[in-house]
């Protein structure tokens, strides 16, 4: 599952369009006021005036009752709300694009609201603070022996931007695609001041393997997605997947019989089915890819992030998780239909999505396939654990084409560190992959 329940399940309300992707508009005098005013009566509960404020399209895409649901999982992530820290604005050609920092009890987030040139809101994004200007290449990127080229990822309206990392030299090469985990990414996978895909492609591209990260598509197309009632994995994650391998096979430089795909997190999760969908793919690697059904994980998380408070949980605190808890259930009950209310179901998700991945065992359809396949996860992660690790060893341990790598003190993002994992090191602590990581992963594509 990705990124991300922490940070996790903040952007996993994106998944089924209840956060809606900002969109660029325009310098507007009040809409940084208007911002601020959004958020203030969103930490008071005051949720059917933040609606008023809405446009026609957000408020059909994000009532009252769901802007509530995801600002609670929110919380429920991050803690209680204490202030607003910053707010900047971009101004463009029909209103205004503004981002409003605000410090919660277990990290900063950015909100980015849309104000219209009428005032009224078309757009909301929950996502991590921006710290991008905090990132530093690793020690083991050579920048001198890779070039950058922006390319574009699948075509017509779902089309999105990309960068492609290319070796210097001769070639052919061969190419990695990386898959992110849950929520509107960005093709570095920002998390904090940290940058994985950006670590993995540089570090990668120095040891002569072409790589491709690209936008997400509930990034990038996030407020059309928002009016998606069926959305599935396939929408956001898996069709541009498949894009990037068939763009990589005709790029000039590449060699098209060693073109291989990295998942991480829910990307890792839904390797088996990419790799299903396209047999040509040279080989699979996922990265903290879970086994286990994502509902279950959700609970799993969202109880560890509850135990490492040091007092009991508050009477809110315990029915956040209370509901948490009946949501994940709702998943599970077989009387779950495409028409059961978003509210029902973990953090305002539809209810098309979780129908999708009922049944989906990662690990046994891996089983089926005949791509080599490498399996990486990380000791400190408790996102995903060493419970799917295992599983995944359990289904692909005889087989020897699939090599497995665990390290004892990395955590979700193969980022080193000590101690328990918390939701609050991702977004306070700078790190890049671990170079032993990038060094397995070349390795393994050179054998």
């Amino acid at each position: 599952m990705s990124r991300r329940v922490s940070l996790a399940l903040i952007v996993l309300a994106a998944l089924a369009g209840v956060c809606c992707q900002a969109q660029e508009l325009t310098a507007q005098p009040s809409a940084t006021a208007q911002a601020g005013s959004l958020v203030q009566r969103l930490s008071q509960g005051r949720y059917a005036e933040a609606v008023a404020r809405f446009d026609p399209q957000m408020s059909q895409a994000l009532p009252a009752d769901k802007l509530r649901s995801v600002w609670e999982g929110v919380i429920g992530q991050v803690g209680a709300f204490q202030q607003i820290v910053d707010r900047r604005a971009k101004a463009t050609a029909t209103g205004q694009a503004v981002v409003v920092a605000c410090e919660f009890a277990k990290a900063t987030l950015d909100i980015r609201v849309a104000v219209n040139g009428e005032g009224k809101v078309t757009g909301l994004w929950f996502a991590p603070h921006d710290a991008a200007a905090d990132y530093r290449l690793p020690d083991y990127v050579r920048a001198d022996a890779f070039t950058e080229t922006e390319v574009t990822v699948g075509e017509g309206e779902w089309s999105l931007p990309g960068t492609l990392s290319t070796p210097k030299g001769d070639g052919p090469f061969p190419a990695l695609v990386l898959v992110h985990g849950s929520g509107p990414q960005d093709r570095d996978e920002t998390l904090g001041p940290n940058k994985p895909f950006r670590d993995l492609a540089g570090g990668l591209a120095s040891h002569g393997i072409a790589v491709l990260r690209y936008d997400k598509r509930t990034r990038v197309h996030g407020a059309k997605m928002a009016n998606m009632r069926e959305l599935t994995v396939k929408e956001e994650t898996i069709d541009d997947a498949l894009a990037a391998v068939a763009l990589l096979r005709t790029t000039a430089g590449i060699d098209p019989a060693r073109t291989y795909v990295l998942g991480h997190s829910l990307g890792g999760m839904l390797i088996p089915r990419i790799g299903q969908a396209e047999p040509g793919i040279a080989g699979l690697i996922a990265a903290a890819g879970n086994v286990r059904p994502l509902e279950d994980l959700v609970v799993e998380q969202v109880t560890y992030i509850a135990s490492l408070k040091k007092e009991p949980l508050s009477a809110a605190e315990q029915a956040q998780l209370d509901a948490i808890c009946a949501q994940a259930a709702k998943v599970k009950d077989p009387a779950l239909g495409p028409d059961t209310p978003p509210e029902q179901l973990p953090f305002g998700s539809l209810a098309p999505y979780w129908l999708d991945l009922r049944g989906y065992d990662p690990a046994a359809l891996a089983k089926t396939l005949k791509q080599p396949m490498l399996i990486l996860q990380g000791g400190r992660d408790y996102q995903v654990t060493k419970a799917d690790f295992d599983l995944w060893k359990a289904a692909l341990g005889e087989r020897a084409d699939v090599e497995f790598r665990f390290y004892d003190n990395l955590n979700h993002e193969f980022i080193t560190g000590e101690g328990m994992a918390t939701p609050e090191e991702y977004m306070s602590t700078v790190g890049h992959v671990a170079q032993i990581v990038v060094e397995d992963i070349a390795a393994w594509i050179g054998r």
